[in-house]
C-alpha cells in the first residue's frame, strides 16, 4: 500500500519546483532563439540563401540543430524570422524619422546615412538574398513580398506628408512618386550588393542628386510660406 503521507509530499513538492524550472526553460529559449537568429543572419550574409545550411547555422550558434526545427520549423521560416527581426526595428526607425520636423532634403540625407548603417549591418544583403531566392521559390515569395512592400507604405506616407506640407499641385500621384523612390532605392541596393563600383554605377552620385533636387523643389515653397506668414 502506498503511504498517504509520502503521496501527499510528492504532490506538494512537484508543483513547488515547476515554476522555477519553467522560468529557466523559457529564459533559455529566448536566449537560444536570439543566438540562432544572429547566427543565421551572419551565415546568410556570408554564403547566401542557396548555400545556407541549418546544421552550419546550429554550429555557428553553438546549439543542437534540432532546436532550429523546434523554434523555427525549418530554413525558410528561420530566414523570414531574421528579416522580421530587422524589419520591425528599421521600419519603426524610418517612420519616426519621417514624422519628425525637417525638410524633405534633410530627411533624404538622413535616409542615406541610415542606408550606410544598413549596409554595414548586413540588412541590405539580407534583403537582396531573399529577393533573389524568391524568384524561384514561390512559397518564400508569398512570405517575402508583404515584408518588402511594408516599406512602400512608410514611403507613401512620407511623400503624402511632403506634398501636403508644401501644398504642391502635381500632375502625378503620390503612389507614382512612391514607386520612383522605392524601386530606385532597390536598384541602388542591388547594384551595390553586386559590387558595381561608384565610377561605373554612380550610386552615391545619384543619391546626392536626389537631395539636390529636393532642395531645389523646397526653396520656392519655403519662400512662399515665409512670405505668406509675413503678410499675415
Amino acid at each position: 500500500m502506498v503511504n498517504p503521507s509520502v503521496q501527499s509530499k510528492r504532490s506538494i513538492k512537484g508543483p513547488e519546483r515547476q515554476p522555477t524550472a519553467l522560468k529557466r526553460i523559457r529564459a533559455d529559449g529566448v536566449s537560444t532563439r536570439s543566438q540562432i537568429l544572429e547566427a543565421a543572419r551572419r551565415r546568410l550574409c556570408e554564403v547566401g540563401y542557396g548555400r545556407l545550411n541549418v546544421r552550419d547555422i546550429a554550429a555557428d550558434a553553438g546549439v543542437n540543430h534540432a532546436l532550429i526545427g523546434y523554434h523555427f520549423q525549418g530554413k525558410r521560416q528561420l530566414v523570414l524570422a531574421v528579416l522580421d527581426d530587422a524589419n520591425k526595428r528599421l521600419l519603426e526607425r524610418q517612420t519616426r524619422m519621417y514624422r519628425t520636423e525637417g525638410s524633405a532634403g534633410q530627411k533624404w540625407q538622413q535616409a542615406c546615412d541610415f542606408y550606410d548603417e544598413d549596409i554595414a549591418s548586413g540588412y541590405v544583403r539580407l534583403m537582396m538574398e531573399l529577393m533573389a531566392a524568391s524568384f524561384n521559390d514561390e512559397a518564400l515569395r508569398r512570405e517575402f513580398l508583404p515584408r518588402l512592400l511594408a516599406w512602400n507604405q512608410v514611403i507613401e506616407d512620407a511623400v503624402a506628408g511632403f506634398v501636403k506640407q508644401y501644398e504642391l499641385d502635381l500632375p502625378i500621384s503620390v503612389q507614382a512618386i512612391t514607386a520612383w523612390i522605392v524601386w530606385f532605392w532597390i536598384g541602388v541596393e542591388a547594384s551595390m550588393t553586386l559590387g558595381i563600383p561608384e565610377d561605373q554605377g554612380h550610386q552615391r552620385e545619384a543619391l546626392e542628386a536626389v537631395a539636390t533636387l529636393l532642395r531645389r523643389i523646397e526653396a520656392p515653397a519655403r519662400r512662399a510660406t515665409l512670405k505668406s506668414r509675413r503678410g499675415t
